[in-house]
Formats: C-alpha cells, structure tokens, sequence
C-alpha cells in the first residue's frame, strides 16, 4: 500500500504506528489498576495515566488521518479491508478512553471517600495527616492529569480541523487544475480548428479565382471560334 498520510507514512505504516501504540496503552492501563490500591501511588499513578491518556489520543489521531486516506484507496475490495481495519482501531481506542475515564471516577471516589471518613472520625494525630496528606497529593496529581488530558483533547481536535481544512483546499486546488487544464485544453483545438476554417478559406478562394480565370479562357476562345 503505497497511499501515503498527512504525516509523511503509508497508510500501512499508520495502521502499524496505531496497533503499537495500542499495546502500549493497554500495558499501561494494567498497570495503573496494579497501582491503583497502593498507598504510596499518587504522582506515579497520575504521570501514568497522563501518558496513556496522551497515547489514546494519538490513536484517534491516527484513526482520523487514515480515515481520510483509506477512502482513496483504488481498489474496493482493498478499500473496504481498510475501512473495517481503522474502525476496528477506532472502537479499541474508544474502548480504552473508557476504561482510563472509569479509573478516574474510581480515584476521584476514592480520594473522596477518605475525606468524608477522616471529616467523620475527627482524627488529627499524625497518622490521619499523613492518610490525607497523600490522598491530597493523589487528589493533585489526577487534576493536574485531568487537566492536561484537556488541553491535550483541545490541541488535538485543533490539529483535527488544521488537518480537514488542508485536505479540502488541496481538493479545491485539484479541481482548479483540472478545470485550467479543460480550458488550456479547449483553447488548443480551438486554434487548431480556426487554423483549419483559414487554411480552408484560402483554397476555396484559389479555386474561385482559378475558376474564373478558367470561364474568362472559354468564353474569349468560344468567341474567337465564332468570328
């Protein structure tokens, strides 16, 4: 497959980038729910959902550029075999993104659950300092996640419309050519027919005047004939 994406790869090479990175994000999420009972994963737990919410994204973003550019694909039976491998691709991404979204309500739950029992117990010794303390931490860590898979979200939907905008004014610069080419192409045999119409014009009056003169002949000698 030679059809070639926005980022410089064949359609092939994309699909491979999209199901490594697939693996990937599924390794991570395994090991956030490893992590996600640890009393000491706050900052470990957020760089890594961090990461695989940035890796999700990146998927989709490869699922819309190949879904631009299987659609040219020539051939229908190969072109359908594309269409069913970026959507495949789009329904794991999709499957992930919820995944990563349920752990979050889960550490939100989590982190407020722990609050509302140390509110309840009043406890303020050194160890229920330390308990809140970290689930402060954690608390901080996932909205500095949260927020940054934000912006990552907004950069990517930009990049999205960035892209779309491109590939429709390089169809309308396409279109343009062809039809300067359909005009160039017109003005071409029209030249070539009115150098045919002149060319024609002037036999047909090399005939007349050769014509006349010929009748001019007859009668002067059909008059000499007579005397």
């Amino acid at each position: 497959m030679a059809m070639e994406g926005g980022g410089g790869g064949t359609l092939s090479e994309l699909y491979q980038n999209s199901k490594r990175l697939l693996l990937k994000t599924r390794d991570g999420l395994e090991r956030l729910e490893r992590l996600e009972f640890s009393s000491s994963n706050g900052m470990d737990s957020a760089e890594l959902s961090f990461a695989v919410k940035r890796d999700i994204t990146q998927i989709q973003s490869l699922c819309a550029e190949m879904d631009r550019f299987w659609r040219s694909v020539a051939a229908k039976s190969q072109r359908d075999l594309w269409k069913r491998k970026v959507e495949q691709v789009a329904e794991e991404a999709d499957s992930l993104k919820e995944s990563l979204g349920k752990y979050f309500l889960r550490s939100q739950k989590r982190v407020q659950e722990a609050r509302e029992r140390e509110e309840l117990l009043g406890r303020s010794n050194g160890e229920s300092s330390h308990v809140l303390r970290i689930f402060d931490e954690e608390a901080q860590a996932m909205q500095s996640a949260r927020n940054s898979a934000r912006m990552l979200e907004e950069s990517h939907a930009t990049g999205v419309a960035i892209l779309a905008q491109y590939h429709t004014q390089r169809d309308r610069l396409k279109s343009a050519q062809r039809k300067a080419l359909d005009v160039l192409n017109t003005l071409g045999l029209s030249n070539s027919v009115l150098r045919l119409i002149e060319k024609r014009n002037r036999v047909d009056k090399w005939i007349k005047y050769a014509g006349m003169a010929l009748t001019i002949i007859i009668l002067i000698a059909f008059w000499r004939w007579t005397q």
